[in-house]
């Protein structure tokens, strides 16, 4: 049988007991997992707007920001990260509403770390399969290539809200995109502030794509499109 083989995977673990959240990432981090451990879901947050994860360990009873509302916040960017819960949340109304937010597996504590491990490698296992099928690399010009799972363009790391504008921008190369389908995708929602943010967003990528053959031009009064064969 054919061995499915995964790229070492970056977790945002968000876990408020210093003792277990330690726990964790050394488990993880010794079998060649990358963790970034914060204490608190509003940390997390910002973590995740600041590079790619592959996959979301979070408690739920947390301060600042608890798992619920931070999964929900995440699901909300249009991202669909896998996330896992591990919590003392036992309630049968805890665990549907982890589903219906968005969790793809939801443990409770304590559970041992071999069952979290088969859980984790069977969603990196799912999730690997299920990106084959899809376009994550795309070249742009020149020698450059786009990696949307890695959130870079060349040598440049792009922020989680500038790789996905560039990905549905990549998967529409010479087609308008409207400018209302981007906010409701990436903001889940239209506005003037999110209209105003993604015209600071298009504006950095188009400086990101200085030195390739694409570049992002504006359609009047109806959205964007990105374009080849035009120096960026």
């Amino acid at each position: 049988m054919s061995r499915v083989v995964i790229e070492k995977v970056s977790i945002l673990l968000c876990e408020d007991d210093e003792a277990l959240g330690s726990l964790m990432a050394d488990f993880l981090r010794r079998l060649n997992f990358e963790v970034d451990w914060c204490a608190n879901g509003e940390e997390g947050l910002q973590r995740f707007g600041e590079r790619h994860y592959d996959l979301c360990l979070s408690d739920i009873n947390m301060p600042q920001k608890d798992g619920f509302e931070m999964l929900q916040a995440i699901r909300e960017t249009g991202s669909d990260v896998p996330v896992i819960f591990l919590t003392e949340r036992k309630a049968t109304e805890d665990i549907v509403r982890g589903y219906n937010l968005g969790c793809d597996e939801y443990l409770t504590k304590p559970c041992p770390m071999e069952i979290l491990l088969c859980k984790i490698r069977a969603l990196m296992r799912r999730c690997y399969l299920n990106k084959k099928n899809s376009e994550v690399e795309f070249d742009m010009g020149n020698g450059i290539r786009f990696d949307s799972v890695r959130q870079e363009l060349g040598d440049v790391h792009l922020s989680a809200r500038e790789s996905d504008l560039l990905l549905i921008l990549c998967r529409n190369l010479n087609e308008t995109v409207d400018r209302n389908v981007i906010l409701r995708t990436l903001w889940n929602q239209e506005s003037y502030f999110t209209s105003r943010s993604l015209s600071v967003y298009v504006n950095h990528l188009r400086n990101h794509l200085k030195g390739t053959n694409r570049s992002i031009i504006s359609v009047h009064s109806r959205g964007y499109k990105l374009i080849e064969g035009v120096e960026g």
